[in-house]
């Protein structure tokens, strides 16, 4: 295989983790009432634009309504799908797909990986078969202290971020005033001329205080639904009147039932009765695919946390 830049080599590990993605999606099916089939990764797509353009989703073959409650798994077809030879991504050898993902990360040769060093700094990115002769030769490990220190401290700039968000919330977690609950968005649409998808949770009460969220797609763009990227921002808004200023920290999380993924992230507002309702902030979904999950939902079930900060 010809040597590829660093930079390619990172790119092509992020295309494999997207293939794994599809290659789960296309060995999963849908099926319509009729018998037609569409990959998983489709049907959420379906799903979640019939969403955004309030309409019912249906079949691209027959249209017939299509529903997860409508829509079944076709258990014969998936597994002869599995049987059917694919391409790899590295060797470009054909192999049955139900092995295919076990080829790209264990057994293929051309498959990319990293140097052993790269915990002190080596960047190198590669072909497995040529990992062996890079490690023999990789300077890394003949570095002085001094040279691997400077290394080591850009590498503890990239995990500072992390360590800060972890040692904020056990921070949190010690405050004497917690709430957390489970609230529900659901759908709703705006009364302009041309309506906007939006969406909003019934009142709850947490830390003895009434609220309300408030979620919308893409920043309530024109025609989100003709934008491959796909995401949410939300909005917390308090609806109780206070006596004195509420200074709350703030995040939401994913609920116990769903299995989207939801990077943490901690916001900070003060609610007081001329100010009670915080800016659209992002919901920080992994990307467009964990989007179209909550949007192809029937509702959004999120889970939020409320620590109340005492002066």
């Amino acid at each position: 295989m010809a040597p590829r830049p660093g930079g390619e080599w990172s790119s092509a590990l992020s295309h494999l983790a997207l293939g794994v993605v599809s290659l789960h999606a296309a060995l999963s099916t849908a099926q319509c009432t009729n018998g037609h089939l569409m990959c998983a990764g489709c049907f959420i797509h379906l799903l979640a634009d019939a969403r955004l353009k309030e309409e019912q989703a249906t079949c691209p073959n027959c249209r017939c309504e299509i529903s997860k409650s409508l829509c079944c798994r076709n258990l014969a077809v998936e597994k002869a799908v599995s049987e059917l030879p694919s391409e790899c991504g590295f060797c470009l050898c054909q192999f049955p797909r139900s092995i295919l993902e076990r080829h790209q990360k264990e057994e293929c040769q051309d498959r990319v990986t990293q140097c052993k060093y790269k915990r002190i700094g080596c960047p190198w990115h590669g072909p497995f078969h040529e990992l062996t002769v890079h490690e023999a030769a990789c300077a890394h490990p003949t570095k002085t202290g001094n040279e691997l220190m400077e290394i080591l401290d850009e590498m503890d700039q990239s995990h500072r971020k992390e360590m800060q968000l972890y040692n904020s919330i056990f921070s949190l977690l010690s405050f004497e005033k917690i709430g957390y609950t489970e609230v529900q968005f659901r759908p709703y649409r705006t009364d302009d001329f041309i309506t906007r998808l939006y969406y909003e949770t019934p009142r709850f009460t947490v830390l003895n205080q009434t609220w309300v969220l408030k979620a919308r797609v893409n920043d309530s763009e024109r025609n989100p639904n003709l934008s491959c990227k796909r995401t949410l921002s939300f909005q917390l808004l308090l609806k109780s009147k206070v006596t004195a200023p509420l200074e709350c920290s703030f995040l939401l999380l994913k609920g116990p039932y769903d299995d989207v993924k939801i990077s943490p992230v901690i916001y900070h507002f003060v609610f007081t009765n001329e100010s009670n309702e915080t800016d659209y902030v992002p919901l920080p979904i992994v990307d467009s695919v964990e989007c179209n999950k909550l949007l192809a939902a029937k509702n959004i079930n999120l889970r939020l946390f409320l620590f109340q900060i005492q002066k």
